[in-house]
């Protein structure tokens, strides 16, 4: 089974990383970009078929590892 975890800042938490590249963008003369958001993906492999045991795992992994909850949030998609 795989699975991509998204890891994004919450819409509270300044993002400098995304205005450095809103800035790049626009220096490059990319047009028509409002705001930039930037994140972490994470493309993960599971053992089993059992999608209620892997989602749990993966909350865990984020609650634990992946995400810092106090400033970021995260989203899990499996593959179909």
């Amino acid at each position: 089974m795989k699975a991509r975890v998204i890891v994004t800042l919450k819409s509270a938490v300044l993002d400098p990383q995304g205005k450095a590249i809103e800035g790049a963008l626009r220096s490059l003369g990319i047009n028509g970009v409002d705001s930039v958001r930037q994140g972490k993906v994470f493309d993960v492999d599971l053992g089993g078929a059992d999608r209620a045991a892997a989602e749990a795992a993966l909350k865990e992994a984020c609650e634990r590892l992946l995400a810092n909850t106090v400033i970021e949030t995260y989203r899990i998609e499996f593959a179909e």
